[in-house]
C-alpha cells in the first residue's frame, strides 16, 4: 500500500495518520496549541523550509484542523487558528507528551508541565472509559471489528481477484 492511500483503510489510526502523520505537521499542531498563529513564527520556531511549512499548513486547512484568518487585510497576511476539529487533537498531544516524558526524557525530566486551570495543579493525562469512568489500560481493552472493517476486507479481496 502506498502512503497516500493509507487514509482509505477502515482503520481510525491510519485515517488520522493520513492527515497528521508526519513530524512537521505534529510540530505545527503543537505550536498552535502553544498559541502560535503566524506563518513566520512557525517557520522561525520550527526551522522548517517555507515550502514544507506552506504545504503542511495548506493540508491542515484543507482538513479543517486549522482555519486561515486574515490579520492584516491590506497586506493579505493570515494567521492560523485551531478549529473545533483541531482542538479535539489535544488529548493526543498530551498523551504523546506524557509518553515521551516517561520513556524519552534522557534523565533530564519534563521540559513542560501542564497545569489544569480549574484546580491550578499539574496533572498526568489518563484515558478513561466513557461508560464507567475507570482508567483504561491496553490489556483491559478488546478491539471489536465492525461490519465496515469486513466490507473493506471483502472489497480488497475482490480487487485482487479481478
Amino acid at each position: 500500500m502506498k502512503w497516500d492511500e493509507i487514509g482509505e483503510q477502515p482503520c481510525s489510526i491510519a485515517r488520522t495518520l493520513s492527515v497528521i502523520g508526519d513530524r512537521w505537521t505534529m510540530l505545527i499542531i503543537r505550536n498552535a496549541f502553544m498559541g502560535m498563529r503566524r506563518f513566520d513564527d512557525f517557520q522561525q520556531h520550527l526551522g522548517v523550509t517555507r515550502h514544507v511549512l506552506s504545504d503542511r499548513l495548506k493540508r491542515l486547512v484543507e482538513h479543517e484542523i486549522l482555519v486561515k484568518v486574515p490579520y492584516v487585510e491590506r497586506q493579505e497576511r493570515f494567521e492560523y487558528k485551531l478549529t473545533e476539529k483541531g482542538l479535539e487533537l489535544y488529548p493526543l498531544m498530551l498523551s504523546m507528551a506524557n509518553w515521551a516524558d516517561k520513556w524519552m526524557d534522557q534523565g533530564l525530566g519534563k521540559p513542560v508541565e501542564y497545569i489544569h486551570k480549574n484546580c491550578a495543579k499539574t496533572f498526568q493525562p489518563v484515558v478513561v472509559c466513557s461508560e464507567c469512568g475507570e482508567e483504561l489500560h491496553a490489556k483491559q481493552v478488546k478491539p471489536h471489528f465492525t461490519p465496515v472493517y469486513y466490507q473493506y476486507i471483502q472489497a480488497q479481496q475482490n480487487l485482487k481477484q479481478a
